[in-house]
């Protein structure tokens, strides 16, 4: 109980957080609004009624782009901390990414689902709630899998087209929802085959440490995993930020996956995933049908420097 209970007091300490570093991104033309593009809109929902998670609370919405069709099934990404990635003003901005990307036709028409970690009401009026966002998203095995498929995504598919087509599902986090997004593939690849996580926590918060291992040691899977982080990322009881992504690059690289890690000088934050956000998009899609090539694609199986600016 002690260590259930140091989980859940952690759990808020590892929400995505500034720490001082030279992380001096600036957003690009991508992570900006435009005259002429057009522009998706963003619905909110609420999810109370969880089974997968009994008694948890959350909010979650749900982005459709203006090119939607529904007699042509769309592509999906899946967002943990939703809000974070949904916010125009915010470090990710990802809804005017993909307005922008769709529009040039780098990335396919896609409906973005922003989840929020649950949390369990106060028990007593005057109480505090109990976040449950650690819990869901560090902790190894499919139950938060389960919990999209069940709940989550056939709530969207009563209003919504989605492709059935796993190479048409991708899914992204930051910190712990960077490793939740990772477990969902891992877990069913079936049904998410494209990965971005950003400053992902592949440390020992839930034994998320043996990842490393157990991708060299397990069959390959379909997957193809962005990962980024920085050299002012945490270090803590519970590991070494920077070398577990390295870590999880070299094991990636070891079993022959598609992936990219772009290394910079960022904290424990959005900084730096914000700014990359388009390119990652760009390489996560770059031979989906109907997407255009692109020169400036990453190039996968690489570990790119980006420490000098």
């Amino acid at each position: 109980m002690k260590t259930f209970a140091l989980l859940l007091a952690i759990g808020s300490l590892l929400i995505p957080s500034v720490v001082s570093a030279a992380d001096d991104y600036v957003l690009g033309e991508e992570s900006q609004r435009h005259e002429g593009v057009p522009q998706g809109k963003l619905e909110a929902f609420e999810w109370n009624a969880s089974k997968v998670y009994p008694g948890t609370e959350r909010k979650y919405w749900v982005y459709v782009p203006a090119q939607y069709d529904a007699s042509k099934p769309a592509c999906l990404m899946v967002f943990q901390d939703g809000m974070s990635y949904a916010k125009e003003d915010g470090q990710f901005r990802a809804t005017i990414v993909m307005d922008n990307l769709i529009h040039k036709e780098a990335m396919p028409v896609t409906i973005g689902v922003f989840v929020a970690p649950g949390e369990v009401p106060a028990a007593a009026p005057g109480g505090k709630s109990r976040k449950n966002r650690s819990f869901e998203y560090d902790r190894l095995g499919d139950q938060y899998a389960r919990f999209l498929h069940e709940e989550i995504l056939p709530e969207v598919e009563k209003k919504y087209s989605i492709t059935k087509d796993p190479e048409g599902r991708g899914i992204c986090g930051i910190s712990s929802g960077g490793i939740c997004a990772f477990t969902v593939a891992w877990e069913r690849p079936d049904s998410f085959r494209k990965v971005v996580s950003h400053v992902g926590s592949f440390t020992n918060i839930q034994e998320g440490h043996n990842y490393h291992a157990w991708i060299r040691k397990t069959e390959k899977k379909p997957l193809r995993v962005y990962l980024q982080d920085g050299s002012g990322d945490l270090d803590n009881l519970f590991g070494h930020w920077p070398l577990a992504n390295q870590q999880m690059a070299k094991s990636l690289a070891f079993a022959g996956y598609d992936y990219v890690y772009e290394f910079g000088d960022g904290g424990h934050n959005g900084k730096h995933g914000g700014v990359r956000l388009p390119a990652a998009f760009r390489w996560l899609w770059r031979d989906y049908p109907g997407v255009k090539p692109s020169a400036d694609t990453l190039t996968s199986g690489a570990i790119v420097d980006r420490t000098k600016k």
